[in-house]
This record gives structure tokens, sequence and C-alpha cells, in this order.
């Protein structure tokens, strides 16, 4: 899928509350990220059969964690442009397809910029990865492997072209063996039949519907790529907070996080210009299909759902129920493993085949858009307290705007990555984010008043406006009533055909 305006890299950006020492870092980098196998390869093309992993006889860990400075003043809008640029940058395919840069010198700490290869895993494996990195306590001490430990096998000519060959046997035996238990284990249990038949044909049912979506409508945030992105991310919510609102309003977490950026697109095309009374479009959202605890096995394990937007509702709480209304329908579907079957085969497929369903994938949909939930407690990496994450995946299916939401002790982020030709800024759908979010905080607060106490408030402020009106005219007639008695004219408006403005004259 990839190339050049559309790379399948994921990015990220985590900032530290005290610097990170560039040498333990790398040494922590080393123990932890090279134990796993795909880190110490690189993707070679044989010149028979598709392509293959081997090990880099060459690796140079020099290179994979690399020193970076921000321009003055080294804000948060410096740290996003060099976060951009190293988004619309590809990653060198002679290498491993992993690279970070440490920012030394950030706000009180350090920044650590990450890209990682989507072929090296999906975004929960290498979240996951990069977190294992981590500790719970400032003064873990420094892990490193024994001598010897990790030998570094290298594959020779043969090897390589065997590989493929191998991969496909293991593929095929693995196919077999499932299907000779699956018919041992219907034949045991006969009702087994009608369970299959009947998600057989559910699964039947989603992937023709996944196939008939209409297209979605022509907005600014779809058309032609270019290289350059624009990555902007949000300040700290507090998740206690967006549960408060879920449970005054009635959705889940991802459902408040997701109707207030559902808010902030409509926003932002409002402030270009464009129309949104009855707009819907979709988000491109993966789903996460691993069994617990197989994150350490990298590859891809993930599905797809479409879920069309309410950008044409104006009022949050309806936005919100709508949304609520539209994902819960989509947890009952199956349409994520019928996509992730998709993906498997159209990756066995000839280039032009996998062209066609890429950009029919890419036309039902207007942006990607992901929710990691991470961990509860306070990390430390090499030493430093880890102070805030984002991470951003691709825009597959050549999409332009990428929405990433993600928690970490107590907190939420939203990170946004578009195409510089498409949304130049941003920055701007970040805010109008938080306006929304308030909004939300706002409604929340007033349902979950006690029932009367709505009106009881009402009427006090009418109450209070009335007496404020009073208390005006009272000081105008004391201000005239003294002008009047010094033989001064009036400086309150006059009544017509009178000297007397209307309070003396009352």
């Amino acid at each position: 899928m990839e190339d050049p305006t559309n790379l399948m890299m994921i990015s990220g950006v985590m900032v530290f509350g005290a610097p990170l020492e560039y040498e333990r870092l790398k040494a922590t980098i080393e123990y932890g990220l090279l134990r796993f196998d795909r880190f110490r390869q690189r993707v070679v093309q044989p010149a028979l059969g598709g392509p293959c992993w081997e090990d880099d006889p060459d690796l140079d860990l020099s290179y994979h964690l690399q020193r970076a400075t921000l321009p003055p003043p080294g804000d948060q809008a410096s740290l996003q442009d060099l976060a951009s640029l190293l988004a619309s940058r590809q990653l060198d395919f002679s290498r491993p397809l992993w690279q970070f840069h440490l920012v030394e010198d950030y706000a009180e700490g350090s920044a650590l910029i990450c890209r990682l290869h989507h072929c090296i895993g999906d975004g929960l494996a290498l979240v996951y990865v990069l977190l294992s990195l981590t500790d719970t306590t400032p003064d873990a001490p420094l892990r490193i492997d024994p001598p010897g430990l990790r030998r570094r096998r290298r594959q020779g000519p043969l090897s390589r072209l065997s590989h493929p060959a191998r991969a496909a046997l293991k593929t095929t035996r693995k196919a077999g063996e499932a299907l000779v238990q699956q018919c041992q284990e219907m034949r045991a249990d006969p009702a087994r039949v009608a369970d299959l038949a009947r998600t057989g044909a559910r699964g039947t049912t989603a992937l023709a519907r996944l196939l008939l979506l209409w297209p979605d409508p022509k907005t600014i945030y779809k058309g032609e790529l270019g290289v350059p992105k624009r990555a902007a991310w949000s300040e700290p919510l507090a998740l206690a907070e967006v549960k408060a609102i879920g449970k005054g309003l009635g959705g889940t977490v991802n459902d408040v996080l997701l109707t207030a950026m559902s808010g902030a697109l409509r926003r932002y095309l409002q402030g270009r210009g464009e129309r949104v009374d009855g707009l819907n479009f979709r988000a491109v959202v993966p789903v996460n299909l691993r069994q617990p605890g197989t994150e350490a096995e990298l590859g891809n394990k993930f599905g797809l759902v479409f879920l069309s937007l309410p950008i044409g509702i104006a009022e949050p709480g309806a936005r919100l129920r709508e949304l609520k209304q539209r994902m819960d329908a989509l947890k009952d579907s199956l349409q994520a493993p019928v996509a992730f079957g998709i993906l498997n085969a159209i990756g066995m497929s000839p280039e032009a085949i996998q062209d066609i369903v890429v950009n029919i994938f890419g036309m039902k949909g207007t942006g990607v858009m992901t929710n990691v939930v991470g961990p509860r407690m306070q990390l430390y990496l090499a030493g430093a307290p880890l102070d805030s994450l984002m991470f951003w995946v691709p825009q597959s299916g050549h999409l332009g705007l990428g929405v990433s939401i993600i928690s970490y002790a107590g907190r939420v982020w939203m990170g946004v990555i578009t195409d510089q030709g498409l949304v130049p800024d941003p920055d701007a759908i970040v805010a109008a984010f938080h306006t929304e979010f308030d909004e939300l905080v706002a409604l929340s607060r007033q349902a979950q008043e006690p029932p009367g106490l709505q009106e009881a408030a009402s009427r006090l402020d009418r109450a209070m406006e009335t007496l404020d009106t009073l208390q005006q005219g009272e000081r105008a007639s004391e201000q005239c009533q003294a002008l009047t008695q010094a033989g001064k004219p009036c400086k309150n408006r006059p009544l017509p055909g009178s000297s007397f403005c209307h309070v003396h004259q009352a």
C-alpha cells in the first residue's frame, strides 16, 4: 500500500518530564527492541517469490536512534513541525524499518519521535513493544543482554530463495490441519453445523454491505495527496471527566470523544465555507482481532469497520445519541473480520488487483480514526517520567485525514494528522475539538442537575435581571432629579415632547 504520498508508517511522539540520557536510552532500546527479530531485520526482494525478511548484517543502532534539535522557541508548535516533517519522510528500505529521534532539550525534559513501519506490526502491537521498554519506577536497573545471548543469523541466497516456499507450505499445512479439526468437531457436534451456517450467512451479508457502501461525499478532507503531512495534538483531558460525560449523556468514552471530534470536523468545514447540513461521511476504524496476550507476536491482526459520522447534526447531545446508535450497530456486525479477510486476500493477489481493492476501500471512507487504551499507571523510560504520548496510524486507501485518541495515566489526548495540501492547519481542528468537548461538559452537568433545578435557576436568572433593571432605573432617576434641581439638562434620553426623561416622568 505504500507510496511517497501515503506512507504505511506509524508515527508517535512521547514527551518526558526530565531529560533523557542518550547512551542510557540507546542501551534500553538495544535490550528491549532488538530482542524482537523484526527490529533486526530488513525487507528484501529475492529474484523469485515475494518480499521476505532477512537479518541486517550491518545493523547500526546509531542510525536508528538519532539526536534532533528544535528551532527557537522550541515549544509544542516547533515539536509538531518536526513530527510533521518526519511523518512525511519515507523510511530507508535497505535497513530495518524503524527510527527514533531524540529531542534532548524540550520543555522540562526531552521528547522522542518514533517511526515504525506497519509491516512490522499493527498499532496495538507496536505500542505494546514501545511501552515494554518502560518501567514503573524511575530507578529501575539498566537491563543489558549478556554477551553472546543474541546471535544474529545471516541468511544466504539459497535461504532467501526458499523462504517464500517454506512460508507457503507452512500456511497450507496449518489450513489443512484446521480443516480436519473443524470436520471432526462438526461430526461430534451436528448443532455446530447450523451455527457455522448462520455465521457464514451473516459474513456474506456483511461482505455485501461493505462492498455496496456508497462512496463518501466529496469534502475538503478528500482529494489528491501530496508528500508533506501536518501533525497536531490536543492538551490532555481528564479521563474521569470524559467518563462523567458518558455517564451523564449515555455513551462510552469512545462515543464521547468521537462526538467531539465529529463536531470539530463540522466546525472546520464551516470555517472553510463548506456546507454541512445533512452531511455524513465515514471514519475507517481499525478493530483489534488479537487474542489477549498475543501483542508480542507482532504482525497485523486487525479488521476495519466503516463508521458513518453524523457531521450534519449541530446539537452535541443529539449527535452523541446518533453516533452511539451507529457504533452499537457496527459492534454487532461481522464487518471487522470480513475486512480482515479481504486485507489478507489482497496481500496474495496481483498488484493490479491490490490497487483496485485499496482504492475501493479509500472511496468508502474519509479518514482513519483509532482509539488506543494505554497504561493506567505512571511509566518511566531510561529513568525519565513519561508525561504524554501520541501515535498516528497510516491513512491506508489514500486518505488524507487521520485521528488518534490515546489514554494514559488518567488522561486522554487527541491527535490529528493531515495532508498539507488538503488541510494545512490541523491546529484549527484541535482547537475546535476543545470547544466541542467544553460544550459536552456543560451539557452533561446540565443533564445531571436534579429535576426542577433548571426551571428554578431560570426563574432566578429572570428575577435577577428584573432587579438589575429596577436598580438601573433608580440610579437614573436619582441622577435625573439631581440634575433638574440644579437647573441642568437631564443626561438621560428625554421622552418625545417633554424635557423629562422616562424615569423622571414616571
